[in-house]
């Protein structure tokens, strides 16, 4: 069964840190380009962050670029997505999202993806 599974979301601080992790089960990493969403309440979901196949590319919202910063380990067959400086706004379910590609260098932070996870909330507010 294919899973992809977001962790790390919880309450934190204007100004605090967070990391997310994606864990993908019954598939491997190597072939996806990775994908962070998010969506907070009354609005679209937006994307945050991508990385490619190679690792070697990455793409960042103006929102979060300089605070946000995403990395794969192919061996863990894990994602992750380190949240600094975090804001009220950043408040949103973040999700990840695999895309199946055979561009090694290559990311897009709009549609296309195959696997979605369910979601993690991430809440700043003091």
């Amino acid at each position: 069964q294919l899973q992809f599974v977001e962790s790390g979301g919880t309450l934190v601080q204007p100004g605090g840190s967070l990391r997310l992790s994606c864990a993908a089960s019954g598939f491997t990493l190597d072939y996806y380009a990775i994908g962070w969403f998010r969506q907070a309440p009354g609005k679209a979901r937006e994307g945050v962050s991508c990385i490619s196949l190679s690792g070697g590319i990455t793409n960042y919202a103006d929102s979060v670029k300089g605070r946000f910063t995403i990395s794969r380990d192919n061996a863990k067959n894990t994602v992750y997505l380190q949240m600094n400086s975090l804001k009220p706004e950043d408040t949103a379910v973040y999700y990840c999202a695999a895309q199946s590609t055979t561009y090694p260098d290559m990311c897009v932070m709009y549609g296309g993806y195959d696997y979605w996870g369910q979601g993690t909330q991430v809440t700043v507010s003091s």
